[in-house]
């Protein structure tokens, strides 16, 4: 795990509790500053961090080569640590940063 986020994404109750504030915190701000609904910002957030979900699960990831945890039907290409948490984590911070960077464009795009 990278030193930055080890201490945070220890836990899965610590891992939630940063997503929730960093996630209240973007919302907060497109409220605010670019009056978007609670709702219309909390969904247009929600599908910029699934999409990016998707970019960020395979990034580092290592197939498991050590033959005694292999596990009979396992897919061999399966990471061996997927390090989930600390990528819930990336991927907050990588949507907040296209979600508010999406959000200063549309003015600009007529939206």
């Amino acid at each position: 795990m990278s030193g930055l986020l080890e201490p945070v994404a220890r836990t899965t109750a610590r891992t939630l509790a940063l997503v929730l504030v960093l996630v209240s915190a973007f919302v907060a701000v497109a409220v605010s500053a670019f009056k978007l609904t609670v709702f219309g910002a909390t969904a247009l957030y929600f599908v910029v961090w699934w999409t990016l979900l998707f970019a960020v699960l395979p990034i580092r990831n290592q197939p498991e080569t050590r033959p005694e945890h292999l596990v009979p039907g396992q897919d061999p290409g399966a990471p061996a640590a997927p390090r989930l948490r600390e990528k819930a984590v990336w991927t907050t911070l990588a949507a907040g940063l296209v979600f508010l960077g999406a959000l200063a464009v549309f003015p600009l795009a007529g939206l």
